[in-house]
């Protein structure tokens, strides 16, 4: 199977985040962007699927009570009410849902996939060595589970039809993870982002000249 040592990660798509007047106001961008990611995400779990590529879901959990010191402090000042709250309606997933037997991950008020109970302890007893995202946001949660990855030895890919940025202008968002995760960002109808990038031949012996 094509999808041998990779897993899809699915990041913090719920209705706070993708639908309805929070998500809209908060993304203050063309609400059809948004759109765009969902429905490119749900042919990502798709074809995934069809790859043979385990699909993971993470979602959010923003309740007062999981929030360090600092969360509420920013809060406070910059006005902003939590999101995603347990049991509610925001804190649902939107677009692609979990099919039986697919994992599910908690993050309690944090952005890194790593820091929910489970996660990494998954990809390890999977033999997973590649990670592929779609979700949100590409500058925020999924930037920072992207870059833990990397440093844990995981290749990273971003399916670029199926996230976009909240706070950074997003070509950026992508030419930063290129450069300092060497992702590779594609989108989701390339076979080979279902495939572990490989080295280029030659590389692994010129580095050790």
């Amino acid at each position: 199977m094509s999808g041998v040592g990779t897993i899809l990660v699915i990041v913090d798509l719920q209705n706070d985040f993708c639908a309805g007047p929070v998500a809209r106001a908060r993304f203050g961008g063309d609400p059809a962007v948004l759109d765009a990611v969902v429905a490119g995400s749900v042919r990502a779990a798709g074809a995934a699927r069809r790859a043979g590529v385990e699909v993971v879901f993470v979602r959010f959990l923003g309740d007062v009570e999981h929030q360090g010191e600092s969360w509420r402090l920013r809060d406070r000042l910059l006005g902003k009410d939590p999101k995603c709250l347990e049991g509610s309606w925001g804190a649902e997933f939107h677009g692609p849902l979990p099919e039986p037997g697919e994992a599910v991950f908690t993050k309690h008020a944090c952005f890194d996939a790593f820091l929910a109970g489970g996660f990494e302890d998954h990809l390890a007893g999977r033999g997973v060595r590649h990670l592929v995202f779609a979700g949100l946001f590409a500058d925020v949660c999924v930037d920072s589970t992207a870059r833990t990855a990397f440093q844990k030895g995981f290749h990273v890919t971003v399916l670029t039809d199926c996230t976009t940025s909240l706070h950074l202008p997003y070509e950026e968002v992508l030419r930063f993870m290129r450069t300092v995760y060497g992702a590779r960002t594609t989108t989701a109808d390339d076979p080979a982002a279902w495939t572990v990038p490989a080295l280029v031949p030659g590389l692994a012996r010129k580095e050790e000249a």
